[in-house]
Parts: C-alpha cells; structure tokens; sequence
C-alpha cells in the first residue's frame, strides 16, 4: 500500500521462501532491489543479533495478503534473527491500529489476535479505524475490557506508537508492507519485483550482515 498512491502490485508473496544460501549468492544491488540508508538506524535488539522490521498496516490488503508468508519466514528465522512488527501511521486516523497493535503486544496476545485484526478487516469489513471501534471490537473478542482499555491508553502504549512513527520516518517508508534489515537496508515489493522476492533480498542482507559482523 503506498504512501501516497496507496496501491501498488503484490504477486507470488507464499511461493519460494527460504534458500538463504541460494538468494544470498544472486545480484541483488543496493539502489535496484533494495536501499542502502544514508544514516543507519540504532537497533533495539543488542548485540550480535540482526533485527528484521516489518511495516505494516491493519488495513493495507497487500499486507493482509503478506502476512501469512511473513509468518512463515519468521517462523524460521535462525536464533540470531530478531522480527518486530512496526505499524505505520501514515495518518491520524492509522494511530487507533496502531494502539491496537501495541495493546494486544503488551497484553502477549498478538500470536493469538494479530491475524483476527486482519480477518476483521477484510473479512467482516469492520474498519477499526477509531478508539471506539477499536474497544468494542476487543470486547466481543472476548478480550477483558477493562485491561485492554487500559493497556490501550496506557503511556507504554502511546511511546511505543510514537516510536513506530520515527522508525517509518528513519527508514523513509514509502509504502506496505514493506522491510527493515540491520537498521541499515529498506526493502518493499516495488524495489525488489514482489513481496517474495523482498523477503530473498532479506535473505542474503543478513548473510551479509553476518559476514560483516565477522570481520
């Protein structure tokens, strides 16, 4: 979902995952498949470990449709791989999802509601695209009111969506989904042909960054 278009073209995103070792010997070029940030981004996941971001949004359908294959690849990321999932706020009316998100991460429910967020988007089409619609969709979740309410609103919530915004900003998020590696590389389905092919591209930056962290 681009920034300002707000549509872009997503193929192929559940087809060839994985081959770290094949991707990483193929041409991919800083400029072309994926951009080298003028000012890399301090990551939050200590040292030694390689922390993958993916941007997203709840109600981009192209990330509704990534989504299960990014699952997949972060299932399988080695031990030394971090995955965070950022949402972006393009937008004053995003910042609800945004809350939301970080609401059901606080409360460790994402495993358990993350896909039901998107399901209730472009499923049910419900839009939760305002504070109230976002609580009462929680409540009949079955999620208790009172502590999702309050983990809504709460001060750690709120830092952790503006925080979200400088990282869309740090890495000059053009549109979703889209992917941070080693707070150094911004990839997306435009640069790099499809979401799939982002997810190679992925791929061989953390083998490089490996090599790198080595020397």
């Amino acid at each position: 979902m681009k920034r300002r278009l707000f549509s872009t073209a997503m193929m192929g995103v559940t087809a060839g995952l994985g081959q770290s070792a094949v991707w990483a010997q193929q041409a991919f070029r800083s400029g072309k498949d994926y951009i080298t940030l003028d000012r890399p981004v301090a990551s939050e996941s200590g040292s030694g470990k390689i922390e993958v971001l993916e941007f997203f949004w709840y109600s981009c359908p192209h990330c509704n449709t990534f989504e299960p294959a990014f699952e997949q690849w972060a299932k399988k990321a080695a031990s030394d791989i971090v995955v965070r999932r950022i949402p972006v706020a393009f937008r004053d009316d995003f910042v609800p999802q945004q809350r939301l998100y970080y609401a059901l991460e606080a409360m460790k429910l994402v495993d358990k509601m993350h896909i039901r967020v998107f399901n209730a988007i472009h499923v049910e089409k419900q839009l939760l695209n305002s504070d109230a619609s976002v609580l009462d969709w929680a409540a009949k979740q079955g999620l208790d009111k009172v502590k999702f309410a309050e983990a809504y609103r709460s001060f750690g919530v709120a830092t952790k969506a503006k925080r979200a915004v400088q990282l869309q900003n740090d890495f000059k998020i053009e549109g979703v989904p889209s992917l941070g590696v080693a707070g150094r590389y911004y990839i997306d389905g435009t640069l790099a042909g499809s979401m799939t092919r982002a997810l190679q591209v992925a791929d061989a930056l953390i083998i490089q960054t490996r090599q790198r962290q080595r020397r």
